[in-house]
C-alpha cells in the first residue's frame, strides 16, 4: 500500500497582492505526476484545502481540476478540514462523492468512520480528524470541561483508538492506520505563514496525543518535518512568506505492507517560481549581474540608498517583474538614531532639520528657510489665532 502525505494547499492564496492560483494549479499537476510515476494508492491532505473559509471561485476550479487529476492519475483522496477551511463548505456532497474516490472527513460525526483500503493482504484505516476548536468541539467529544486543543484532540483520538481496537478484534489480515489531523505538536517549527490556531486556549498537543497509530499525517505547520519517525508535516503546496524561502517543499510517501514498520521516503516537488530577498542601492539592484538569477522570483528588496530612490518599485520591475515588496533602509548615520538624547540641548529648529536629514538628507539652504519661517510663524500667533485655526481645520476634516 503506497499513501502520498500532503496539506495546507490555501487555495486561493495572495502573495503579497500577487495570485497565486497559477502556480498552484501548477503544483498539483506536480503531486498528480507523482501519483502516476510512484504508484500511489491514496492521498492522504491534512487540512486548510482553501486559505478561506468563503473560498472564491478560481480557488474552487483549482480544486476542482487538482482533484481530478490525482484521480486519473490512479489515486484515492481522504481530505480534512484546518482551520481555515469551512467544515461544511468543504464537506458537501461527502457521500456523493466517496462513490467516486473522494472521502471527506470534516466533521467530528466522522471520526469514527474511516476509510479503510485493502491491496493483497494489507488493509489500511485512514482516520480524519478536522480541525477541532475547543469551544465547539469539546461537547461532541464528550469532554466538556475541555479548553485546550490538547485536551480535545485528545479525547478525539481515544475514540480513534477504540475504533481501530474493535475493527482490529474482527479483521482478516493485518490491519494497519493512519490518521490525519490539524494540530500543532510540540517540538515543531513554524514556517512564518501559519496563522495562529488558538482562540483563548492553549494550541500546542503532545506527539504522544497520537499514541498506537503507524503513521500521522499532519497539517498546519508549512516546513516538511519530522516530529517522530511516525509523527509528520508535509507542509505547504507552496512558500507562503520570504520567510520559507530555504524551504524545499515536499510531500511525504509511505509504504505499508503486513506487520512490517512503516517505510516513508520524502519526495521534493519542484520549484515553480523562487524568491529571493535582495539588499543594494537601487543602481546595483538595476545593473549588477549578481542579481540575475532573481529575474524571474518574487522578490523582496531591501534598498539602501543614503536618499530614498523616486518611484523604486516600478523601476525594480523593469528587471524584477515579480518583485512584490520594497522597503527602505538607508545607512546608519554617525550617531544612530536615538532621538532622545540627540534632540536634548537643540532648539526646535534644529531638531526638525535633523529629522529632514534622518529621513532624506541635508536639507537645502531654501528649506531651511522654510522651516524657520514656519517654526517662527507658529511660536509668534497669538493663541486664539492657533485655535480658530483648530477649528477650521477640524471643520474641513469634517466635511471631508
Amino acid at each position: 500500500m503506497r499513501i502520498l502525505h500532503t496539506s495546507d494547499w490555501h487555495l486561493g492564496r495572495t502573495f503579497h497582492g500577487v495570485d497565486l492560483l497559477d502556480d498552484q494549479r501548477a503544483a498539483l499537476e506536480s503531486i498528480a505526476d507523482v501519483v502516476a510515476a510512484a504508484g500511489i494508492d491514496v492521498v492522504v491532505v491534512a487540512g486548510d484545502v482553501y486559505d478561506r473559509s468563503v473560498p472564491s471561485a478560481g480557488a474552487v476550479a483549482v480544486y476542482d481540476e487538482g482533484l481530478a487529476r490525482i484521480r486519473s492519475a490512479g489515486a484515492q483522496l481522504v481530505v480534512t478540514s484546518g482551520n481555515h477551511d469551512s467544515p461544511t463548505r468543504l464537506g458537501v456532497g461527502s457521500a456523493f462523492a466517496a462513490a467516486g474516490g473522494l472521502h471527506l472527513r470534516t466533521s467530528i460525526a466522522g471520526i469514527t468512520e474511516p476509510v479503510v483500503v485493502s491491496e493483497g493482504d494489507t488493509s489500511v484505516a485512514i482516520y480524519g480528524i478536522p480541525y477541532l476548536e475547543p469551544d465547539t468541539a469539546r461537547r461532541d467529544v464528550g469532554v466538556e470541561t475541555a479548553r485546550s486543543h490538547a485536551e480535545v484532540l485528545g479525547a478525539a483520538m481515544d475514540l480513534v483508538r477504540a475504533d481501530l481496537a474493535e475493527r482490529r478484534a474482527h479483521a482478516d489480515v493485518p490491519l494497519r492506520s493512519v490518521v490525519a489531523a490539524h494540530a500543532f505538536v510540540v517540538g515543531a517549527q513554524a514556517g512564518g505563514s501559519e496563522r495562529s490556531i488558538s482562540v483563548g486556549g492553549v494550541e500546542t498537543v503532545a506527539a504522544s496525543t497520537f499514541s498506537d497509530v503507524d503513521y500521522v499525517a499532519l497539517g498546519h505547520l508549512h516546513s516538511p518535518q519530522e516530529i517522530t519517525h511516525e509523527v509528520r508535516y508535509s507542509g505547504s503546496l507552496l512558500p507562503y512568506s520570504f520567510g520559507e524561502r530555504s524551504d524545499h517543499k515536499a510531500v511525504w510517501i509511505l509504504d505499508i505492507e503486513g506487520h512490517a514498520p512503516v517505510r516513508v521516503t520524502r519526495h521534493d516537488l519542484p520549484v515553480i517560481r523562487g524568491l529571493s530577498s535582495l539588499t543594494g542601492t537601487l543602481d546595483e539592484l538595476l545593473t549588477a549581474a549578481d542579481f540575475a538569477a532573481a529575474e524571474e522570483h518574487y522578490v523582496e528588496v531591501t534598498l539602501t540608498d543614503a536618499i530614498r530612490p523616486i518611484d523604486a518599485m516600478r523601476q525594480l520591475r523593469a528587471r524584477f517583474p515579480h518583485a512584490v515588496h520594497v522597503q527602505w533602509a538607508p545607512p546608519e548615520r554617525e550617531g544612530g538614531l536615538d532621538y532622545r538624547a540627540r534632540v536634548r540641548d537643540r532648539n526646535d529648529i534644529e531638531i526638525v532639520e535633523a529629522f529632514v536629514e534622518d529621513m532624506r538628507d541635508a536639507a537645502s539652504d531654501a528649506e531651511r528657510a522654510l522651516i524657520t519661517a514656519g517654526l517662527t510663524a507658529v511660536a509668534s500667533e497669538p493663541e486664539e489665532i492657533l485655535s480658530q485655526r483648530s477649528g477650521e481645520i477640524t471643520e474641513v476634516a469634517a466635511s471631508a
